[in-house]
Protein backbone atom coordinates (compact mmCIF):
# COMPACT_ATOMS: atom_id res chain seq x y z
CA UNK A 1 0.00 0.00 0.00
CA UNK A 2 1.31 3.65 -0.73
CA UNK A 3 -0.36 6.41 1.39
CA UNK A 4 0.89 9.59 0.26
CA UNK A 5 -0.10 10.90 3.58
CA UNK A 6 1.50 11.27 7.02
CA UNK A 7 0.39 7.99 8.81
CA UNK A 8 -0.75 7.94 11.21
CA UNK A 9 -2.19 11.09 11.86
CA UNK A 10 -6.37 11.46 12.98
CA UNK A 11 -8.19 12.94 10.22
CA UNK A 12 -10.12 11.11 7.42
CA UNK A 13 -8.00 9.48 4.79
CA UNK A 14 -5.35 8.26 7.75
CA UNK A 15 -8.01 7.25 9.68
CA UNK A 16 -9.70 4.96 6.94
CA UNK A 17 -6.27 3.85 5.77
CA UNK A 18 -5.97 2.43 9.78
CA UNK A 19 -9.40 0.72 9.26
CA UNK A 20 -8.64 -1.29 6.34
CA UNK A 21 -5.08 -2.38 7.04
CA UNK A 22 -6.96 -3.42 10.66
CA UNK A 23 -9.17 -5.10 8.48
CA UNK A 24 -6.64 -6.65 6.17
CA UNK A 25 -4.75 -7.84 9.35
CA UNK A 26 -8.30 -9.55 10.42
CA UNK A 27 -8.17 -11.34 7.16
CA UNK A 28 -4.40 -12.71 7.26
CA UNK A 29 -3.08 -10.85 4.53
CA UNK A 30 0.42 -9.31 4.86
CA UNK A 31 0.51 -5.85 4.00
CA UNK A 32 3.85 -3.59 3.56
CA UNK A 33 2.69 0.25 3.75
CA UNK A 34 4.80 2.99 2.20
CA UNK A 35 4.31 6.33 3.38
CA UNK A 36 6.09 9.47 4.13
CA UNK A 37 8.52 10.18 7.40
CA UNK A 38 5.18 11.54 9.66
CA UNK A 39 2.66 10.44 11.45
CA UNK A 40 2.41 7.44 14.25
CA UNK A 41 3.36 4.14 14.13
CA UNK A 42 1.02 1.40 13.83
CA UNK A 43 1.19 -2.34 14.72
CA UNK A 44 -0.95 -4.94 13.02
CA UNK A 45 -0.62 -8.47 12.00
CA UNK A 46 1.28 -8.77 8.71
CA UNK A 47 2.21 -4.91 8.83
CA UNK A 48 4.93 -3.79 8.01
CA UNK A 49 5.15 0.08 7.68
CA UNK A 50 8.70 1.54 5.68
CA UNK A 51 8.77 5.25 5.75
CA UNK A 52 10.75 7.63 3.28
CA UNK A 53 13.31 10.31 5.04
CA UNK A 54 13.19 13.41 2.40
CA UNK A 55 15.70 16.02 2.22
CA UNK A 56 14.37 18.63 4.01
CA UNK A 57 12.34 17.10 5.38
CA UNK A 58 8.59 19.07 5.87
CA UNK A 59 7.59 18.96 9.60
CA UNK A 60 3.78 19.54 8.64
CA UNK A 61 2.07 17.93 5.39
CA UNK A 62 -1.54 19.45 5.54
CA UNK A 63 -4.31 18.05 3.70
CA UNK A 64 -4.61 18.62 -0.20
CA UNK A 65 -1.80 19.86 -2.80
CA UNK A 66 0.98 21.34 -1.50
CA UNK A 67 4.63 21.63 -2.24
CA UNK A 68 5.88 19.43 0.85
CA UNK A 69 3.26 17.06 -0.80
CA UNK A 70 4.93 16.96 -3.77
CA UNK A 71 8.03 16.91 -2.53
CA UNK A 72 7.44 13.79 -0.38
CA UNK A 73 5.95 12.06 -3.67
CA UNK A 74 8.46 12.06 -5.38
CA UNK A 75 10.57 9.87 -2.58
CA UNK A 76 7.57 7.81 -2.47
CA UNK A 77 7.99 7.52 -6.24
CA UNK A 78 11.55 6.00 -6.31
CA UNK A 79 10.83 4.06 -2.46
CA UNK A 80 8.01 2.16 -4.46
CA UNK A 81 10.52 1.30 -7.21
CA UNK A 82 12.63 -0.78 -4.93
CA UNK A 83 9.99 -2.24 -3.01
CA UNK A 84 8.16 -3.41 -5.67
CA UNK A 85 11.65 -4.84 -7.63
CA UNK A 86 12.42 -6.67 -4.24
CA UNK A 87 9.71 -8.35 -3.60
CA UNK A 88 7.39 -8.37 -6.23
CA UNK A 89 3.58 -7.94 -4.75
CA UNK A 90 0.58 -10.13 -5.91
CA UNK A 91 -1.47 -6.46 -5.56
CA UNK A 92 -0.37 -2.86 -4.94
CA UNK A 93 -2.72 -0.93 -3.13
CA UNK A 94 -2.40 3.25 -4.57
CA UNK A 95 -4.54 5.93 -2.07
CA UNK A 96 -5.11 8.99 -4.29
CA UNK A 97 -2.28 10.43 -6.13
CA UNK A 98 -0.40 7.37 -5.62
CA UNK A 99 -2.43 5.74 -8.58
CA UNK A 100 -0.22 7.97 -10.69
CA UNK A 101 2.81 5.68 -9.30
CA UNK A 102 1.32 2.42 -9.13
CA UNK A 103 0.19 3.04 -13.01
CA UNK A 104 4.03 3.32 -13.80
CA UNK A 105 5.33 0.83 -11.69
CA UNK A 106 2.61 -1.64 -12.09
CA UNK A 107 3.66 -1.50 -15.81
CA UNK A 108 7.24 -2.14 -14.74
CA UNK A 109 6.97 -4.81 -12.96
CA UNK A 110 3.39 -6.49 -14.50
CA UNK A 111 1.82 -6.00 -11.16
CA UNK A 112 -1.74 -5.21 -11.05
CA UNK A 113 -3.03 -2.00 -8.69
CA UNK A 114 -6.26 -0.57 -6.68
CA UNK A 115 -6.87 2.57 -6.55
CA UNK A 116 -8.11 3.69 -3.22
CA UNK A 117 -10.32 7.22 -4.35
CA UNK A 118 -11.07 8.97 -0.89
CA UNK A 119 -11.51 12.84 -2.44
CA UNK A 120 -11.35 14.26 -5.59
CA UNK A 121 -7.92 15.35 -6.64
CA UNK A 122 -8.80 17.85 -8.77
CA UNK A 123 -11.86 19.73 -6.65
CA UNK A 124 -9.10 20.21 -3.98
CA UNK A 125 -6.56 21.68 -6.07
CA UNK A 126 -9.26 24.12 -7.88
CA UNK A 127 -10.63 25.06 -4.13
CA UNK A 128 -7.36 26.16 -3.58
CA UNK A 129 -6.05 27.27 -6.45
CA UNK A 130 -9.15 29.12 -8.02
CA UNK A 131 -6.29 30.39 -10.95
CA UNK A 132 -6.46 27.10 -12.04
CA UNK A 133 -10.53 26.62 -12.84
CA UNK A 134 -9.74 27.27 -17.12
CA UNK A 135 -8.04 24.15 -16.93
CA UNK A 136 -10.62 22.30 -15.15
CA UNK A 137 -11.51 19.72 -17.88
CA UNK A 138 -7.95 18.81 -18.00
CA UNK A 139 -7.13 18.27 -14.61
CA UNK A 140 -10.19 16.01 -14.34
CA UNK A 141 -8.72 14.19 -17.69
CA UNK A 142 -5.02 13.88 -15.85
CA UNK A 143 -7.30 12.31 -12.63
CA UNK A 144 -9.25 9.49 -14.66
CA UNK A 145 -5.71 8.40 -15.87
CA UNK A 146 -4.99 5.46 -12.74
CA UNK A 147 -8.71 4.97 -12.67
CA UNK A 148 -8.92 3.74 -16.64
CA UNK A 149 -5.52 1.29 -15.99
CA UNK A 150 -6.38 -0.23 -12.30
CA UNK A 151 -7.56 -3.51 -11.80
CA UNK A 152 -10.73 -2.03 -9.59
CA UNK A 153 -11.24 1.16 -8.20
CA UNK A 154 -11.96 2.08 -4.50
CA UNK A 155 -14.27 5.00 -3.90
CA UNK A 156 -15.30 5.76 -0.69
CA UNK A 157 -18.58 7.08 -1.72
CA UNK A 158 -21.30 6.92 -4.31
CA UNK A 159 -20.95 10.13 -5.95
CA UNK A 160 -16.78 9.77 -6.38
CA UNK A 161 -18.20 6.03 -7.97
CA UNK A 162 -20.63 8.20 -10.21
CA UNK A 163 -17.87 10.33 -11.56
CA UNK A 164 -15.67 7.43 -11.86
CA UNK A 165 -17.66 5.64 -13.64
CA UNK A 166 -17.85 8.37 -16.80
CA UNK A 167 -14.37 7.94 -17.12
CA UNK A 168 -13.28 3.94 -16.80
CA UNK A 169 -14.76 0.83 -17.45
CA UNK A 170 -12.94 -1.03 -14.21
CA UNK A 171 -14.87 -2.66 -11.64
CA UNK A 172 -15.59 -0.30 -8.89
CA UNK A 173 -15.91 -1.01 -5.16
CA UNK A 174 -17.83 1.20 -3.17
CA UNK A 175 -16.20 1.15 0.31
CA UNK A 176 -17.63 3.22 2.86
CA UNK A 177 -16.31 4.84 5.95
CA UNK A 178 -17.95 4.26 9.30
CA UNK A 179 -18.80 5.38 12.40
CA UNK A 180 -15.30 5.13 14.30
CA UNK A 181 -15.96 2.84 17.48
CA UNK A 182 -14.63 4.43 20.48
CA UNK A 183 -11.65 3.58 22.17
CA UNK A 184 -12.90 2.42 26.34
CA UNK A 185 -9.86 3.59 27.49
CA UNK A 186 -9.81 6.94 26.35
CA UNK A 187 -11.27 10.12 28.67
CA UNK A 188 -13.14 12.69 27.68
CA UNK A 189 -13.90 16.83 29.47
CA UNK A 190 -17.11 17.32 30.45
CA UNK A 191 -17.81 20.17 28.38
CA UNK A 192 -20.66 21.52 30.43
CA UNK A 193 -18.37 21.49 33.48
CA UNK A 194 -15.16 22.47 31.62
CA UNK A 195 -17.21 25.72 29.94
CA UNK A 196 -19.70 26.69 32.41
CA UNK A 197 -22.32 25.75 30.21
CA UNK A 198 -25.50 25.40 32.31
CA UNK A 199 -29.18 26.38 30.55
CA UNK A 200 -28.05 26.42 27.02
CA UNK A 201 -28.59 23.91 24.30
CA UNK A 202 -24.83 22.37 23.26
CA UNK A 203 -24.61 22.67 19.74
CA UNK A 204 -21.13 20.90 18.25
CA UNK A 205 -19.29 20.66 14.99
CA UNK A 206 -16.31 18.42 14.84
CA UNK A 207 -13.46 18.24 11.89
CA UNK A 208 -10.64 20.63 10.37
CA UNK A 209 -11.10 24.08 9.68
CA UNK A 210 -10.35 24.28 6.10
CA UNK A 211 -12.32 26.56 4.22
CA UNK A 212 -14.65 23.92 2.57
CA UNK A 213 -15.87 22.85 5.81
CA UNK A 214 -17.90 26.04 6.04
CA UNK A 215 -17.21 27.26 9.15
CA UNK A 216 -18.27 30.83 8.23
CA UNK A 217 -21.19 29.72 7.02
CA UNK A 218 -21.82 27.74 10.71
CA UNK A 219 -20.75 31.38 12.66
CA UNK A 220 -22.72 33.88 10.82
CA UNK A 221 -25.48 31.27 10.87
CA UNK A 222 -25.31 30.60 14.86
CA UNK A 223 -24.66 34.69 15.44
CA UNK A 224 -28.48 35.11 13.84
CA UNK A 225 -29.28 31.64 15.41
CA UNK A 226 -28.76 33.84 19.11
CA UNK A 227 -29.94 37.37 17.69
CA UNK A 228 -33.25 35.10 17.69
CA UNK A 229 -32.79 34.25 21.31
CA UNK A 230 -32.29 30.86 21.45
CA UNK A 231 -30.12 29.84 24.24
CA UNK A 232 -27.25 27.66 22.65
CA UNK A 233 -23.27 27.77 22.99
CA UNK A 234 -21.30 26.59 20.02
CA UNK A 235 -18.43 23.96 20.66
CA UNK A 236 -15.75 23.57 18.06
CA UNK A 237 -13.56 20.32 18.02
CA UNK A 238 -10.43 20.40 16.05
CA UNK A 239 -8.27 22.93 13.74
CA UNK A 240 -4.86 23.88 14.06
CA UNK A 241 -3.28 26.95 16.19
CA UNK A 242 -3.30 29.62 13.77
CA UNK A 243 -6.98 28.41 12.08
CA UNK A 244 -8.47 28.64 15.77
CA UNK A 245 -6.99 31.83 16.30
CA UNK A 246 -8.73 33.19 12.39
CA UNK A 247 -12.16 32.02 13.33
CA UNK A 248 -11.94 33.40 17.05
CA UNK A 249 -11.30 36.32 15.62
CA UNK A 250 -14.11 36.09 13.57
CA UNK A 251 -16.24 35.00 15.71
CA UNK A 252 -15.76 38.07 18.09
CA UNK A 253 -16.32 40.56 15.02
CA UNK A 254 -19.93 38.46 14.86
CA UNK A 255 -20.20 39.91 17.98
CA UNK A 256 -20.90 35.89 19.08
CA UNK A 257 -17.32 34.85 20.73
CA UNK A 258 -18.94 34.88 24.10
CA UNK A 259 -20.59 32.45 22.75
CA UNK A 260 -18.29 30.20 20.98
CA UNK A 261 -15.59 28.00 22.24
CA UNK A 262 -13.10 26.67 20.32
CA UNK A 263 -11.18 23.82 22.61
CA UNK A 264 -8.88 22.64 19.27
CA UNK A 265 -8.35 18.77 18.86
CA UNK A 266 -9.22 15.59 20.72
CA UNK A 267 -8.42 12.09 20.65
CA UNK A 268 -10.29 10.02 17.79
CA UNK A 269 -10.77 7.60 20.77
CA UNK A 270 -12.61 10.10 22.79
CA UNK A 271 -14.80 11.18 19.74
CA UNK A 272 -17.71 8.84 20.87
CA UNK A 273 -17.62 10.51 24.35
CA UNK A 274 -17.83 14.08 23.18
CA UNK A 275 -20.49 13.71 20.65
CA UNK A 276 -23.03 12.02 22.88
CA UNK A 277 -22.72 15.50 25.02
CA UNK A 278 -24.18 17.59 22.71
CA UNK A 279 -28.09 18.60 21.85
CA UNK A 280 -27.25 19.11 18.28
CA UNK A 281 -24.58 18.33 15.50
CA UNK A 282 -24.00 20.42 12.84
CA UNK A 283 -21.80 19.90 9.33
CA UNK A 284 -22.15 23.40 7.10
CA UNK A 285 -19.58 21.96 4.56
CA UNK A 286 -20.05 24.14 1.34
CA UNK A 287 -17.72 22.25 -1.31
CA UNK A 288 -16.81 19.07 -2.12
CA UNK A 289 -18.82 15.97 -2.94
CA UNK A 290 -16.95 13.07 -1.04
CA UNK A 291 -18.88 12.41 2.44
CA UNK A 292 -16.88 13.92 5.52
CA UNK A 293 -16.23 10.68 7.87
CA UNK A 294 -17.47 12.48 10.79
CA UNK A 295 -20.38 12.43 9.50
CA UNK A 296 -21.15 8.22 10.15
CA UNK A 297 -19.97 8.75 13.85
CA UNK A 298 -22.66 11.60 14.15
CA UNK A 299 -25.32 9.44 12.96
CA UNK A 300 -23.97 6.58 15.44
CA UNK A 301 -24.17 9.05 18.31
CA UNK A 302 -27.71 8.55 18.06
CA UNK A 303 -27.85 12.68 18.56
CA UNK A 304 -29.73 15.25 15.84
CA UNK A 305 -27.93 16.33 12.85
CA UNK A 306 -27.83 19.68 10.90
CA UNK A 307 -25.94 19.88 7.83
CA UNK A 308 -26.23 21.28 4.65
CA UNK A 309 -28.14 19.99 1.91
CA UNK A 310 -25.43 19.23 -0.76
CA UNK A 311 -23.99 15.60 -2.12
CA UNK A 312 -21.32 15.10 -0.10
CA UNK A 313 -24.28 14.62 2.51
CA UNK A 314 -27.14 13.62 1.22
CA UNK A 315 -25.91 10.24 -0.43
CA UNK A 316 -26.03 9.57 3.13
CA UNK A 317 -28.61 11.15 5.07
CA UNK A 318 -32.14 12.07 3.75
CA UNK A 319 -34.70 13.90 5.45
CA UNK A 320 -35.69 11.46 8.32
CA UNK A 321 -32.00 11.09 9.47
CA UNK A 322 -31.15 14.75 9.47
CA UNK A 323 -31.96 18.27 9.20
CA UNK A 324 -30.58 19.31 6.03
CA UNK A 325 -30.72 23.27 4.70
CA UNK A 326 -29.42 24.67 1.94
CA UNK A 327 -25.51 26.51 2.03
CA UNK A 328 -27.17 29.98 3.03
CA UNK A 329 -26.75 31.61 6.57
CA UNK A 330 -30.18 32.41 6.48
CA UNK A 331 -31.65 28.54 5.91
CA UNK A 332 -29.18 26.88 8.35
CA UNK A 333 -29.75 28.95 11.08
CA UNK A 334 -33.79 28.30 10.76
CA UNK A 335 -32.66 25.10 10.59
CA UNK A 336 -31.04 25.20 13.78
CA UNK A 337 -32.95 26.70 15.65
CA UNK A 338 -36.10 24.38 14.71
CA UNK A 339 -34.48 21.58 15.78
CA UNK A 340 -33.08 23.11 18.67
CA UNK A 341 -36.75 24.02 20.02
CA UNK A 342 -37.88 20.48 19.45
CA UNK A 343 -36.89 18.32 21.65
CA UNK A 344 -39.56 15.38 20.30
CA UNK A 345 -37.77 16.14 16.75
CA UNK A 346 -34.21 15.88 18.13
CA UNK A 347 -34.76 12.10 19.54
CA UNK A 348 -36.81 11.43 16.54
CA UNK A 349 -33.69 12.41 14.43
CA UNK A 350 -31.17 10.78 16.45
CA UNK A 351 -32.62 7.58 16.96
CA UNK A 352 -33.03 6.86 13.13
CA UNK A 353 -29.74 8.26 12.54
CA UNK A 354 -28.55 5.76 15.13
CA UNK A 355 -30.21 2.62 13.21
CA UNK A 356 -29.10 3.57 10.10
CA UNK A 357 -25.85 3.63 11.24
CA UNK A 358 -26.02 0.57 12.77
CA UNK A 359 -27.14 -1.19 9.68
CA UNK A 360 -24.93 0.61 6.89
CA UNK A 361 -21.70 1.74 8.63
CA UNK A 362 -20.61 0.31 11.38
CA UNK A 363 -17.30 -2.08 12.12
CA UNK A 364 -18.89 -5.42 10.83
CA UNK A 365 -20.79 -3.69 8.13
CA UNK A 366 -16.98 -2.02 6.94
CA UNK A 367 -15.39 -5.40 7.47
CA UNK A 368 -18.46 -7.30 5.15
CA UNK A 369 -17.72 -4.49 2.54
CA UNK A 370 -13.53 -5.08 2.98
CA UNK A 371 -14.21 -9.34 2.95
CA UNK A 372 -16.02 -9.13 -0.49
CA UNK A 373 -13.68 -6.20 -2.47
CA UNK A 374 -10.37 -8.42 -1.28
CA UNK A 375 -12.39 -11.98 -1.72
CA UNK A 376 -13.18 -11.39 -5.79
CA UNK A 377 -9.64 -9.59 -5.84
CA UNK A 378 -7.92 -12.34 -4.28
CA UNK A 379 -9.97 -15.07 -6.64
CA UNK A 380 -8.96 -12.82 -9.92
CA UNK A 381 -5.16 -12.97 -9.45
CA UNK A 382 -5.83 -16.24 -8.70
CA UNK A 383 -7.63 -17.13 -12.11
CA UNK A 384 -4.91 -14.90 -13.77
CA UNK A 385 -2.08 -16.69 -12.34
CA UNK A 386 -3.63 -20.09 -13.74
CA UNK A 387 -4.35 -17.95 -17.11
CA UNK A 388 -0.70 -17.23 -17.02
Amino acid sequence: MIAPQPFYEERGTLIAIDLLLRAQAERGNEVDLLTVHLGESRSYAGLQIFRVRPWPRPRRIRPGLSLAKIWCDLFLFFAAIRLVRQNRYRLIHAVEEAGFMALVIGKMFRTPYVFDVDSSMTTQIINRFKWLSPVTRLLKWLESIPARHAAAIIPMCDSLAEDIAHVSSQRIFVLNDICLPGNPEATADDLRELLDIKNELLVMYVGNLEPYQGIDLLLDSFGKVIERGTCSRLVIIGGLTEDVAKYRAQADELNIGQHVNFIGPRPVGALDKYLCQADLLVSPRIQGTNTPMKIYSYLGSGRAVVATNLQTHTQVMDDSTAALAAPEAQAFADAMVRVLGNEEERERLGKQAATLAEEKYSWPAFKRQVDRIFDELEQDLADSSLSG
